[in-house]
């Protein structure tokens, strides 16, 4: 098992931009179709912004109309972790890094074949590698 990252606060707001700290850190949501990659078809690896652990490979990517990057599998399930998360009046799965605790987003139920998950994920808790 890989060793968990731990920084304080402090730590995180200096090398991430407010909009990343907010996303990973404060479980902020970036808003619909305004993040990065909601649109972005590159070939490679999707990695933690926070920590660059690999966590989504473009192959998985997929057009799923939220308005938010969508991934029907992770790289490595061991990478990511998921919490219940009934904030907003709603109970939901919430994936965070494996390695750092960073949030990304949210897994649903209503993805496509093979896995029929949709991890939708914030754009600002990505940073994208190009597959060489």
């Amino acid at each position: 098992m890989e060793e968990k990252i731990k920084k304080e606060d402090a730590d995180w707001k200096k090398e991430l931009t407010p909009e990343e700290y907010h996303v990973t850190r404060e479980k902020g949501t970036e808003r619909a179709f305004t993040g990065k990659y909601w649109d972005f078809h590159g070939d490679g690896i999707y990695r933690c912004v926070c920590c660059g652990s690999e966590l989504f490979d473009s192959e998985t990517k997929y057009e799923s109309g939220s308005g938010w990057p969508s991934f029907f599998t992770p790289v490595d399930g061991s990478k990511i972790e998921e919490d219940r998360d009934a904030s907003f009046g709603m109970v939901r799965t919430e994936v965070k890094c494996g390695k750092c605790g960073a949030h990304l987003g949210h897994l649903f139920d209503d993805g496509p074949k093979p896995t029929g998950l949709r991890y939708c994920i914030n754009s600002a808790a990505l940073k994208f590698d190009e597959r060489k």
